[in-house]
């Protein structure tokens, strides 16, 4: 294949890193934030147990950043999100949660902050830039907002410490979990962070001239093949594994943060007047109709990832609905994320789970499935 076979129309953009995961093997794409986003590189188990034992790069320039500078950037950051950011340090990274009016969310992205007043909200799968740019207008404060020629790749597993150390140095095994800092590779100016839609050890090499795609990528690649690095893309079984939210499948714009179990991402006694600030407030003291569990399949193995919303039923009635399911061949199950009623959240419940091959039994666990204390990314 090359690139030509792969086309959506202009409309959809592509990453400077395209042409280089087509060379490496690339076999299908997805859309995500309006752009190209690998999704197949053959065998997503074997990409599974890559990432797992040794190292995937990932094109994940789908993650577009909003930049938002100015003398009043820090106020305005926080008028976003209900997560307190009064103690954020310039060079950290948080993940957070922007809230609309009633509460409920908009996205769910890695802020990071480069400056007293500069900051990117790297982007999960919606408009934010639309978003912060019209809540801007009549905010009264002084801020610019766009979007950069940034564009992150994904360097994740276990040996992606190694690979680092021998593009950057030593000095890069002190970057703690969710901190970044700026950096050049062979001139190639980059912002590095600990962070990563995997739940592994890794590392997101964020690239500031776009000009540079084709050569990041091979420098990245031709350092980390000593190491097992192979070309991947983000694994739907360890991000369910690890309980990791997906946009639109696990939580939209009709979802709250409490119904995710994410109370720690709300600071409802701050003095800041965040949107949302009010609603969610409502929703802490009258309590959710329905919580996110984790729910494990009984049968055979699933084929892949669910790409329908499967109903879950209780006695017959709809109590529910499957968000995202995959057979893990680590845990040897079936594992799904599941938003239910309240009253069928509790551990144990028994759950019936209407498949595209029929019914199956489940039954309401734990999640994350694996690794709950992150121990593992913030090695």
């Amino acid at each position: 294949m090359n690139a030509d076979d792969f086309g959506f129309g202009t409309q959809i953009r592509k990453s400077p890193y395209f042409d280089a995961t087509v060379r490496w093997g690339a076999k299908g794409f997805s859309v995500y934030n309006h752009m190209y986003i690998p999704r197949d590189f053959g065998d997503p188990e074997q990409n599974f147990w890559t990432l797992v034992n040794d190292a995937i790069l990932c094109d994940v320039a789908v993650e577009r950043q909003v930049e938002i500078t100015g003398p009043d950037a820090a106020r305005f950051v926080q008028m976003l999100t209900p997560r307190d950011l009064s103690k954020m340090a310039v060079g950290q990274c948080k993940y957070v949660l922007i809230t609309n009016a009633e509460g409920c969310i908009l996205n769910d992205p890695i802020l990071l902050r480069l400056a007293e007043n500069h900051f990117w909200i790297s982007l999960a799968d919606s408009d934010i830039l639309l978003w912060a740019q019209g809540v801007a207008v009549h905010s009264g404060l002084d801020v610019t907002i766009g979007e950069p020629d940034v564009s992150p790749l994904q360097l994740q597993g276990p040996r992606s410490g190694e690979i680092m150390q021998a593009l950057f140095g030593d000095s890069i095994l002190d970057l703690k979990y969710y901190w970044h800092r700026e950096l050049k590779l062979d001139g190639i100016p980059l912002l590095v962070s600990r962070t990563g839609w995997s739940s592994e050890l890794g590392y997101e090499i964020y690239l500031r001239d776009s000009t540079h795609g084709d050569a990041l990528w091979e420098r990245i690649m031709a350092v980390g093949m000593a190491f097992g690095l192979k070309p991947g893309h983000t694994s739907s079984i360890r991000r369910i594994e690890g309980g990791m939210l997906s946009y639109h499948a696990d939580a939209d714009i009709t979802t709250n943060p409490f119904e995710l179990g994410l109370d720690r991402l709300v600071d409802l006694d701050i003095e800041a007047d965040f949107i949302g600030k009010a609603a969610l407030r409502r929703i802490r003291d009258e309590g959710v109709t329905r919580l996110q569990v984790g729910v494990i399949i009984e049968g055979a193995p699933l084929k892949g990832p669910n790409t329908m919303f499967w109903p879950i039923k209780s006695d017959g009635a709809q109590i529910g609905k499957v968000t995202s399911a995959v057979y893990s061949p680590r845990l040897e199950r079936n594992i799904a994320l599941a938003m239910v009623e309240v009253g069928h959240a509790q551990i144990g419940t028994e759950v019936e789970v209407m498949t595209p091959s029929g019914p199956a039994r489940a039954t309401v666990v734990e999640r994350p499935f694996y690794d709950p204390k992150k121990k593992l990314a913030a090695a």
